[in-house]
């Protein structure tokens, strides 16, 4: 992943523009253009980030191989690997691929406080159709409440951070407890393979910059809220108790389209109308708090990773994009909820809206320990002459 400050760049007004094969524009402050209009997005991806998938023979081969490895390493235990499970249309058709794989999964659930009730009917109809055993943790919510709500009064631009944060940190200690090495993800390059790096400053597993902007802006100590330490995300986790995480999804011809069809028909699988609407807070940070304040719509880099990797036109994305991000109605009755949730007032929201911006980089954070793993990393790659990449 690039790693670089948005504040280290040099801070020009650029005209607008949008690219000419994707719908990433100028609102991404590091965005550059060749000339023909091209943005840096789709060089990235057709240089790099496309190495890393395989919708083909090769992948059917790799997916084998790694399947064969779970189902060694996990022989005579309960199970061979974790997946959490959101209810969201690529965790839930991993849910299935993995049942027809014939893989042994604990299903993780983490329950921040916001879910929606169709993604609570479609998590119980995937584990009752694949008969998987599921684990809820449900996060203390005064904690989650504190947490979001330091997040927004920092200004910070990803507010989905504390969710992020939790959500794979409560994976990685329900596989330690459960003596299992493999982590199966559903992330992918074919519906995420564009990102939007000035956007989102550093990582949401930075715990170092999540306890920093806490301590700053948070009301109350943290209780039960579980972080992951760079020792343990860099070196414990994938060196000492070598646990990896894998991602089945960028190894077969994984379509959105097809993919939400198939859980339909086979669990009766509710479509959420947009990326991560499992989350009412996600929601609300998106399509309101994201646009208003720094004017970030995230359906551009979704819908740009839908044309590079072939499931959509870019006339068919731009005509997504013509359409309203958020129905004034349903924006309502999200917002008075939210509001509430957080107990918080509209006027407190707007003020959030209307408040200063931090950066990643303006609190305390893990990038000079990244920094030196990385030259740590090259060195040994120079030794032992070939690539080394085992970060969990």
């Amino acid at each position: 992943m690039k790693r670089y400050s948005v504040d280290s760049m040099e801070r020009t007004s650029k005209p607008y523009q949008i690219c000419t094969r994707c719908v990433m524009d100028t609102s991404d402050p590091l965005i550059y253009f060749d000339a023909d209009g091209v943005c840096s997005h789709c060089h990235e991806f057709e240089e790099e980030t496309s190495k890393g998938w395989f919708p083909n023979e090769e992948g059917k081969t790799r997916l084998k191989q790694m399947i064969d490895q779970m189902r060694e390493r996990g022989r005579g235990k309960e199970y061979d690997c974790i997946l959490g499970l959101s209810g969201g249309i690529d965790s839930s058709y991993m849910a299935l691929k993995i049942k027809d794989w014939g893989l042994r999964p604990l299903v993780v659930h983490v329950d921040a406080g916001w879910n929606s009730e169709l993604a609570v009917g479609n998590i119980e109809k995937i584990v009752k159709h694949c008969n998987y055993d599921l684990h809820t943790h449900v996060v203390d919510w005064e904690d989650m409440r504190d947490l979001q709500l330091a997040y927004l009064r920092a200004g910070i631009s990803n507010q989905d951070v504390p969710q992020d944060h939790i959500f794979f940190s409560s994976l990685y200690h329900f596989a330690i407890n459960n003596g299992i090495r493999h982590i199966l993800s559903g992330g992918n390059i074919a519906t995420e393979g564009i990102m939007a790096d000035g956007w989102h400053e550093g990582s949401a597993m930075d715990s170092i910059n999540l306890r920093a902007i806490h301590q700053r802006f948070g009301h109350r100590k943290l209780q039960a809220y579980k972080t992951i330490s760079f020792f343990e995300y860099y070196v414990y986790y994938p060196l000492i108790r070598r646990m990896r995480t894998f991602r089945p999804l960028n190894f077969i011809p994984y379509n959105k389209k097809i993919a939400a069809e198939e859980l339909r028909k086979t669990i009766g699988w509710r479509d959420y109308g947009r990326k991560h609407g499992e989350s009412l807070f996600t929601k609300v940070f998106q399509n309101d708090y994201l646009v208003r304040k720094y004017g970030y719509d995230k359906r551009r880099p979704h819908l740009s990773s839908m044309i590079v990797s072939g499931q959509m036109t870019r006339e068919e994305a731009l005509t997504a994009m013509n359409q309203p991000l958020y129905d004034p109605d349903e924006r309502e009755i999200d917002l008075n909820y939210f509001c509430k949730k957080l107990r918080i007032t509209r006027a407190d929201y707007e003020g959030f809206i209307d408040g200063p911006k931090t950066s990643y980089y303006d609190h305390p954070n893990w990038e000079a320990r990244y920094r030196l793993l990385k030259k740590i990393q090259s060195l040994a790659q120079h030794v032992h002459g070939k690539r080394i990449n085992i970060y969990s």
